[in-house]
């Protein structure tokens, strides 16, 4: 199955945030990951904030990204899903980060992993609820 994961999953993942064993399941399931190019930039600033908050060394920092970057997650460039984000960004009031995620999901009829429950939760009583799953409900 084709799937698309957030930056919040790979977050949880990484850095054992909430539903960390959720998120790790999926990035290690034998589903096909996708996710907008945006992602790397996404994931590399938690990073770095982390790294800026002492607690990672440069070094792990580096790590870590590389891991990021060993993924197998299949990446479309967010020039191609802009206009699509931008009209779900208008209509559901997210931001255009978040409706990258969502656009690809639509394009791609699946379905989308997140962490982000507020999203979840402002997209639950739309059409596009279809596509967007809180990793807090799937099984531990």
């Amino acid at each position: 199955m084709t799937v698309v994961v957030d930056a919040s999953v790979v977050a949880a993942a990484f850095f054992q945030e909430d539903h960390h064993l959720s998120a790790r399941r999926i990035l290690a399931s034998d589903n096909v990951l996708h996710a907008p190019d945006l992602l790397v930039a996404e994931v590399g600033n938690v990073i770095w904030k982390r790294h800026g908050r002492g607690e990672i060394s440069a070094t792990e920092a580096s790590e870590l990204l590389d891991d990021v970057l060993r993924l197998p997650i299949t990446y479309t460039p967010a020039t191609a899903l802009a206009t699509p984000a931008m009209a779900i960004a208008l209509r559901a009031g997210r931001t255009v980060y978040d409706s990258l995620y969502v656009a690809l999901a639509v394009s791609q009829n699946t379905v989308m992993y997140t962490a982000d429950q507020r999203l979840v939760n402002t997209l639950a009583q739309s059409p596009l609820a279809a596509h967007v799953v809180s990793i807090a409900k799937l099984p531990t």
